[in-house]
């Protein structure tokens, strides 16, 4: 293998910071702002048009949100009956429980088809494991085909948006990597390639065509599994997820085990809500299904890789567990006012924006200072709420994911019950937070404190100290008054004017 980079880099990077620390040398980019909020308001303009098409779409909202939740509940039943169909049309299913396991049963199954390149496609699953650097080292080099990707992939770069993964990238950066890097790849960039993007597009395409016409096995996700026939789907815009799913001898699809679908008749709400939510479309130009192997049409050997990787976990939590209703749309991104500022790699996650902050700490815990600091990522605005087309509530998860953090840290299960481990920081907001307990429990003690509030207020500081600091950087302290309430409720009698 050469010195060439070959993966995206792995979410989150061993030493990434805390989001405030990250989001605070984003939001000091000029560039990255501007990309951004151009971006962010031209998506979400066309959406709000898009949506307000369909007259029915909060029956829509609601019925998608009650077959994920039905289908949560009896996740274990339909993963069953998912197998066993997939199995009846000649593909084969495997049980991954977290990344390590997912990333060696696909190393070991392109191991023995003999290849050392794969093509990918429409898979964050993949992203989130850090399958690219697996196939990296056992010397098996995967190419991006999605083409916001492999503008990523050629950047050395990371994804910073579900949907639009370079969204952070203008079109004279996007010119200039393919100028540079396009050549380390495979077929160079076209000679005067300009920023315009029909020519970008163009490149684009004649680099990626090569590798399609070349490759043996293809590895996707896939956006729905339809339980009641083992079908997958995918749904794009450009027509190279088609070009990754029939062109190769032999396709792995790595799939998080919340994609699943009872039906037919349910994946047809998704199929209206998905579009519109997410590039503004009432169909995408192109959605392609699969239903394990055909004789002599498309590939001949088919894997599907059922991931967990928390998300059993995740399900063990009445709260947070509709997070996993996520169909990745990415409407929440778009309007989020902090995703906006702060870009998509401040999350340190391959899901970034209100989504990434409920969904990223369940997924790998709260132990890190990164994962312990996404809940806390929001100003609770409920923009996110209010778009989210399964109606996850986005802001109940997020102060419950605060209270965890408080109070706990990461949840564990022992036997059948889900439990907090310590949390290792926090400790001065636990801290105070037991001291109002027991203040409030003992109404002559709040008595006192509150009339010797009132007799120093004069003394009392406009900011706090320490880390105090960050909030009352841009505010100041409430004032204490004179008086404390329960003195003057007494001395005027509730208010009439003189004690009874």
């Amino acid at each position: 293998m050469s010195g060439t980079y070959l993966g995206m880099p792995v979410f989150p990077p061993p030493t990434h910071p805390a989001f405030p620390a990250a989001a605070h040398e984003a939001v000091n980019n000029p560039t990255l702002r501007g990309n951004l909020r151009h971006a962010t308001h031209t998506i979400r303009a066309k959406r709000a048009r898009a949506v307000a098409e369909v007259s029915d779409w909060a029956a829509l909202r609601e019925a998608g949100k009650q077959i994920k939740d039905h289908t949560l509940r009896h996740l274990d039943r339909y993963l069953v009956q998912l197998e066993e169909a997939v199995t009846a049309a000649g593909g084969t299913v495997h049980w991954a429980a977290d990344a390590d396991e997912a990333n060696r049963i696909v190393t070991e199954l392109v191991r023995a088809t003999g290849e050392s390149e794969v093509v990918k496609v429409k898979s964050m699953a993949t992203q989130e494991i850090g399958l690219n650097e697996a196939l990296e080292a056992a010397g098996i080099r995967a190419y991006e085909t999605d083409l916001a990707e492999l503008i990523v992939q050629l950047g050395h770069d990371r994804p910073s948006h579900i949907l639009v993964p370079a969204i952070h990238r203008n079109r004279g950066e996007i010119r200039d990597i393919f100028r540079r890097e396009m050549g380390e790849w495979g077929r160079p960039a076209p000679e005067g390639l300009t920023d315009t993007p029909a020519e970008l597009a163009e490149a684009a395409r004649l680099h990626l065509r090569e590798k399609f016409l070349r490759a043996k096995v293809g590895i996707s996700g896939a956006n729905f599994m339809v339980a009641e026939t083992g079908t997958l789907v995918v749904v794009e815009s450009e027509g190279n997820g088609r070009m990754c799913l029939t062109l190769p001898e032999t396709l792995i699809s790595v799939v998080g085990i919340e994609k699943t679908v009872p039906s037919w008749r349910d994946l047809e709400v998704f199929l209206q809500t998905l579009p519109r939510s997410s590039t503004a479309e009432r169909m995408n130009p192109y959605t392609s299904t699969w239903t394990g192997t055909t004789d002599g049409d498309g590939p001949q050997t088919f894997h599907l890789v059922l991931l967990d990787n928390g998300r059993t976990d995740t399900l063990a939590d009445e709260v947070g567990r509709q997070a996993l209703r996520c169909i990745r749309c990415s409407a929440c991104l778009n309007v989020c006012p902090v995703y906006e500022r702060a870009g998509g790699h401040a999350y340190g996650s391959v899901y970034p924006g209100p989504i990434g902050a409920i969904l990223s700490p369940q997924l790998r815990g709260t132990a890190s200072e990164i994962d312990a600091s996404l809940p806390y990522a929001s100003s609770l605005c409920g923009a996110c709420y209010e778009v989210c087309p399964v109606a996850i509530d986005i802001p109940e998860v997020l102060v419950h994911l605060r209270e965890r953090v408080i109070e706990g840290g990461e949840a564990v299960r022992n036997g059948n019950k889900v439990l907090l481990k310590p949390a290792k920081g926090h400790a001065a907001e636990r801290a105070a937070m037991r001291a109002a307990r027991w203040a409030f429990s003992h109404p002559a003690a709040l008595r006192t404190g509150q009339r010797l509030a009132s007799r120093s207020r004069r003394l009392h500081p406009r900011t706090l100290p320490g880390p105090g600091r960050a909030w009352t950087g841009t505010r100041d302290l409430p004032a204490v008054p004179a008086e404390p309430f329960r003195d003057w409720w007494q001395r005027t009698g509730g208010g009439k004017g003189g004690a009874k």
